[in-house]
């Protein structure tokens, strides 16, 4: 007899269960009638079926499979333990491959876990892509702290001609000034390098600028020459140090998406939960 997809689906959703670490997961028994096994015994032994699979992947079944027991009502007040299973969503998954090919509900069953184990991949990507974003806009916004205090430290040191003192530490840390890196890597010459540089890039970058400005300081450096002559000597020191640990150098790295786009990606997530998210500073 064929299955009522959408009134499948409808069922093992309202069956799903949700653990408090946020985790999807099912129980047996409810499971067994739905999946088409009229006897406990049988569908036991499917879910049997299904943690030795999961020993086959490595994974360990103890986790995914968790046998558990019961009490319920036997009829005259009398009650009896009976045999049940925590199940997650990778669980049945396996039960479904496990059980009998002849079923219908196990076929359902079969796309049904398949396409929420996908749509699980695909949100478990999609928060380690956010998270790295978010790690991402946190260096920018450090970059551009230590730009604006290594600016004012430079000031200090006799430096008036900014650009040029700037222009050295790249040429330090890329064996290029600013214009040509950014003809190398495609981008506008209105765009800050920092705006379209990974996290590796930039951690090139923040430590660049608080070496200089603590070397400014450490030494007293004065007069406009000698300030921009300890730019390109720190600029170089931190290009050697990735070489030294074999890392990409800077000017291979690609030019990431502009930080405004994640920025103002997580601002609409943030506007949805109700938070304000920090402003990113202004910055080269």
């Amino acid at each position: 007899m064929p299955i009522d997809l959408e009134q499948f689906t409808r069922a093992l959703d309202q069956l799903k269960k949700t653990a408090p670490n946020g985790e999807n997961y099912w129980m047996g028994r409810d499971l067994q009638p739905v999946l088409g096994y009229d006897k406990w015994d049988n569908f036991e032994n499917v879910i049997r079926k299904g943690m030795q699979a999961c020993e086959g992947t490595g994974v360990r079944p103890d986790y995914h499979l968790l046998g558990t027991k019961k009490m319920i009502e036997a009829g005259k007040g009398a009650k009896i333990k009976r045999d049940d299973w925590f199940l997650t969503r990778y669980a049945c998954y396996l039960i479904a491959m496990n059980g009998e090919p002849n079923k219908p509900e196990i076929a359902a069953a079969q796309s049904y876990f398949a396409v929420q184990t996908r749509r699980q991949e695909i949100t478990d990507a999609a928060a380690t892509q956010l998270d790295s974003d978010g790690e991402r806009i946190k260096l920018r916004e450090r970059v551009s702290m230590n730009y604006k205090s290594l600016a004012g430290t430079a000031a200090d040191s006799g430096v008036k001609r900014f650009g040029i003192f700037e222009d050295a530490g790249y040429r330090g840390l890329y064996e290029m000034g600013i214009a040509d890196l950014k003809k190398l890597k495609g981008i506008s010459q209105k765009v800050s390098v920092f705006d379209v540089a990974g996290r590796e890039e930039l951690a090139a970058h923040d430590f660049r600028l608080t070496q200089t400005e603590a070397k400014l300081k450490r030494e007293n450096i004065q007069g406009e020459r000698r300030a921009t002559d300890a730019h390109l000597q720190v600029g170089r020191e931190v290009r050697n140090a990735i070489k030294r640990v074999h890392g990409t150098m800077p000017e291979k790295l690609p030019a990431e998406p502009h930080i405004k786009t994640l920025i103002s990606a997580r601002k609409k997530a943030a506007k949805l939960q109700g938070a304000k998210p920090k402003e990113l500073g202004e910055g080269r």
